[in-house]
């Protein structure tokens, strides 16, 4: 079973248990941090929107560099 299916099976347990003024608090923590998210991403500058989509395709194709082969190129700035 996947990470967020678990997650989400959880949730829903407790959920159960919850009354109903309960259950308001949690509603509003997640519309809260929804909400963040949302804002964070809304103001941000289409330019810098596009280099992290762009990013994030580079990511799923396989395009990347490992960390430890960055970090051994650029090891001589990190000394400093």
């Amino acid at each position: 079973m996947g990470t967020a299916k678990v997650l989400n099976k959880e949730i829903n347990h407790y959920l159960d248990h919850l009354n109903t003024h309960q259950k308001e608090v949690v509603l509003s923590v997640v519309k809260t941090f929804a909400q963040e998210e949302n804002e964070w991403w809304d103001n941000m500058e289409e330019s810098a929107k596009e280099s992290i989509e762009r990013g994030l395709q580079q990511a799923k194709e396989g395009k990347v560099i490992p960390h430890e082969e960055v970090m051994k190129k650029y090891k001589k700035w990190l000394s400093k």
